[in-house]
């Protein structure tokens, strides 16, 4: 049987490496799809932003929008989880309080809370614990960490604050009444900011690829 291949043409085989080819080599490894430790840090962080209620919230104002501990730990599943997971597990805190746990501040439940002065920011929770996730990828690589993760920490609580003041003013207040009931909430979230970033802190050098995985 002859080879229908012209005289002199070779034939080449792609050498490989550990079943890998030269091209594969030299593609940069994505991030691998959830796992099951994925899962349970995001189900963990819900878990702990519903947890956090059970600490009592003042309140404040003549709106009576309590201060309470859970922008901390939104704050903390940025810092600690990135903007996927982070945002995940807030988001998955969110939808189970609006099917009816009662694990918003004051033990309330269920799509009432969004017609509450408070729903600016519980609503701005998802998009705040965003921000602080996608900067404090970046932040953990930074020479000055301590700093940067409470960059991204303010960063995202500003943005909750200004879903905050949106809330309000839906609610038909003006934008100096507004901005003066949340300037309120402010030094206390920056205190809790400070702690937030302390424990993240902690939790980076005890689990260096809790955040960003290396390459093996």
């Amino acid at each position: 049987m002859t080879d229908p291949r012209p005289v002199g043409e070779t034939i080449t085989t792609p050498v490989t490496v550990n079943g890998d080819t030269p091209a594969q080599l030299a593609t940069p490894s994505r991030r691998k799809r959830w796992g099951a430790m994925d899962l349970s840090l995001i189900a963990v962080f819900a878990a702990l932003m519903a947890a956090s209620i059970a600490v009592p919230g003042i309140n404040v104002g003549a709106l009576g929008v309590p201060i309470t501990l859970q922008t901390l730990v939104v704050c903390l599943c940025g810092l600690v989880l990135g903007f996927g997971r982070g945002t995940a597990a807030v988001g998955l805190y969110i939808l189970l309080g609006l099917v009816g746990l009662p694990i918003f501040s004051g033990f309330r439940a269920g799509p009432a809370v969004l017609a509450s002065p408070s729903a600016g920011y519980i609503i701005g929770f998802i998009f705040g614990a965003a921000v602080v996730g996608l900067l404090a990828t970046l932040a953990v690589r930074s020479r000055w960490r301590a700093a940067a993760l409470f960059g991204a920490a303010l960063a995202g609580t500003v943005v909750i604050h200004i879903s905050g003041i949106i809330g309000f003013l839906i609610k038909g207040m003006g934008l100096q009444a507004a901005i003066a009931a949340d300037v309120i909430f402010l030094p206390g979230d920056i205190i809790k900011n400070v702690i937030a970033v302390l424990i993240a802190l902690s939790l980076h050098r005890a689990f260096p690829d809790l955040l960003v995985r290396r390459r093996k």
